[in-house]
């Protein structure tokens, strides 16, 4: 008698437990719905049921989300897609399902028969589909018509009219790759947009870094919506490359792109219940009023520059490591580098490179990872040559992502970080002996939780590593800056560094800090910090939220949004905060549920 392959016995679960799960929900029965979960469970909802990022954890949690939504989602025809994997410990399948308003898919891990991890995410509203595929625009009007408007025609009119005669529903604050992402997103969907930009060209915020800046991120990782990049791309793409995709990607999908203009003031009229958005734009002031306003300044947006005792008699150079252009100037230069992560490495070798005397001042412990170790370990299963060989395109790989709860994303990632640990022991022993503060996380689970919970503290290592390592680049470590003098700064153990460059390579401020410089304290108080999971951890204060704070979501601010994260998220969450703005254009119910209350001000 042939034995049955795993993957049949899977299907067959996992078929079963939808069924099951689809006809306690119509039914209303809650309590056998719960039943279906196992008494470690997790449901992670992007706006189906919530529309919220919401992440349930426990029956409890569950239950109370049900009985809150359960009645106007009215959630139907659960079917599987595809056939489930057996896993192992678990049989993981994708999904697909129904709504009152919208079509939805998501991804189920069972264990034993009972649901562990859940994730259902809107996909689509039933009455308004994007302008894409069957609904895509004919673009050519056939026929003879004397009134006959060409799309550059009408083009120029949109421009010329939104902001002035016509009112856009939706005004995004930044132009990077967020903002842009997320236009994109809004046009495809129908929302009238203005993308506000204080630079002259779109992608200059990518241009005007430091010129060997590259991505870190691999391209499987790095893709736009709606345009992949094409497969002769690099791997890991240039500034100015990516500058210039922005700006091509800005010109094709036909952004209202409004660039040499700045936000000066911002303000929600009550009575009104919209935005007054006050910008100079070529040096004329204009005033728009849109119903919904997103900071898109990135997490990047927000340059954090401490203050030291005698700062203001240095006689060289002072730079935040946004404003800093490039190596060139600085040979034969000492340049001390305040910083030991992503910028300060990537700055610190370039200005080794070309001749100039660089020391690093490693004041706290970063967690380094070779990137040829994070892609195939760690990232390669999801975003590689490999993973688009086995079908998992990008898209797809964004919601297996999204499909693990951050409460158990450390337990997914600790035994890909030891395996880092384990193939890199000699260049870790290395860096340890020149001095340098190595850590994987405060719970060793490596860059990933890092990123997510406090944003900073970490190097992909594309070779500044062996300079420090072999004293090239000149490392201290573990000492603070007690002053600045007019040629030197005075450590906290009494050493003295002369520097004719001082670098700070320091990160960034909460996006909420653009809402208080733009809007006022009080909205960016009533608002709270932006990202962080709460986890208790370093720079990452409890209580624990299980979602990103205020990122891509409802806020305690009415119609006020924040977008931002790296080209992976930007694209992957742009999606359900379009959703949400495109179902309050059009008048839909969007009863929020979970909204996130405020712990922390900044």
């Amino acid at each position: 008698m042939s034995q049955i392959p795993s993957h049949k016995i899977a299907t067959t679960a996992v078929d079963a437990w939808l069924r099951d799960f689809d006809n306690a929900l119509q039914a209303n029965d809650i309590q056998h719905a719960l039943s279906l979960f196992g008494e470690e469970c997790y449901w992670r909802d992007f706006l189906a049921f919530t529309w919220n990022l919401k992440t349930c954890e426990g029956k409890s949690d569950i239950q109370a989300m049900l009985s809150a939504t359960l009645a106007s989602v009215c959630p139907s025809d659960w079917q599987l897609e595809g056939e489930a994997t057996d896993s192992g410990d678990t049989f993981d399948a994708w999904f697909t399902f129904k709504t009152a308003v919208s079509s939805g898919k998501g991804y189920l891990r069972l264990k034993q028969g009972k649901c562990w991890t859940l994730l259902t995410t809107m996909q689509a509203l039933n009455d308004y589909p994007e302008r894409r595929n069957h609904h895509r625009p004919k673009g050519a009007e056939h026929g003879a018509n004397k009134n006959r408007e060409t799309w550059l025609e009408a083009r120029e009119r949109e421009e010329a009219e939104l902001g002035y005669t016509q009112q856009p529903y939706c005004v995004i604050i930044g132009g990077g790759q967020g903002g842009i992402g997320l236009g994109a997103r809004l046009k495809q969907m129908g929302v009238p947009t203005i993308i506000i930009e204080r630079n002259e060209r779109a992608g200059d915020s990518w241009r005007k870094r430091y010129k060997s800046l590259c991505l870190h991120d691999p391209v499987w990782y790095d893709h736009l919506p709606y345009i992949p990049f094409p497969d002769s791309w690099p791997i890991f793409a240039p500034k100015d490359k990516v500058g210039d995709w922005l700006e091509m990607y800005t010109n094709v999908m036909e952004l209202n792109y409004w660039s040499s203009t700045e936000c000066q003031n911002a303000h929600f009229d009550e009575v009104a219940g919209e935005w007054v958005v006050n910008v100079t734009r070529n040096g004329e002031k204009v005033t728009l009023r849109p119903k919904q306003l997103v900071m898109a300044t990135g997490m990047s947006g927000m340059p954090n520059v401490p203050t030291f005792p005698g700062a203001e008699s240095f006689e060289g150079e002072q730079q935040h490591s946004s404003q800093h252009s490039g190596p060139d100037a600085y040979k034969g230069k000492k340049c001390v580098i305040i910083g030991a992560n992503n910028s300060a490495h990537d700055i610190a070798a370039a200005l080794w490179e070309h001749d100039a005397d660089v020391t690093m001042l490693q004041r706290s412990s970063t967690h380094i990872v070779k990137s040829d170790s994070l892609m195939e370990e760690v990232l390669g299963p999801l975003y590689s040559e490999e993973a688009v060989a086995n079908g998992i395109t990008h898209d797809k790989a964004d919601l297996i992502f999204a499909s693990i709860p951050y409460k158990v994303l450390p337990d997914f990632h600790r035994p890909a970080f030891a395996a880092v640990k384990k193939r890199d022991a000699t260049f870790y022993q290395k860096l340890e002996d020149a001095g340098f503060m190595l850590d994987f996380g405060d719970d060793e689970s490596g860059l990933f939780l890092k990123y997510l919970r406090r944003g900073s503290g970490y190097y992909i290592d594309v070779g500044a590593c062996d300079l420090v390592a072999n004293g090239d680049i000149k490392l201290r470590s573990g000492v603070g800056i007690e002053r600045i003098n007019p040629r030197s700064i005075t450590l906290t153990d009494g050493s003295e560094i002369t520097a004719d460059l001082i670098v700070y390579a320091t990160g960034y401020g909460s996006m909420n800090g653009w809402a208080a410089r733009l809007i006022s304290q009080e909205v960016a108080d009533k608002v709270g910090k932006c990202w962080g999971l709460g986890s208790d951890t370093t720079k990452d204060p409890g209580p624990w939220e299980g979602e990103l704070r205020n990122m891509w979501k409802p806020t305690q601010q009415e119609a006020l949004w924040f977008h931002g994260g790296n080209l992976h998220q930007s694209r992957h969450y742009s999606h359900y905060l379009a959703l949400q703005l495109k179902a309050r254009m059009e008048g839909l119910e969007t009863p929020v549920y979970g909204l996130q209350p405020i712990h922390h001000k900044s």
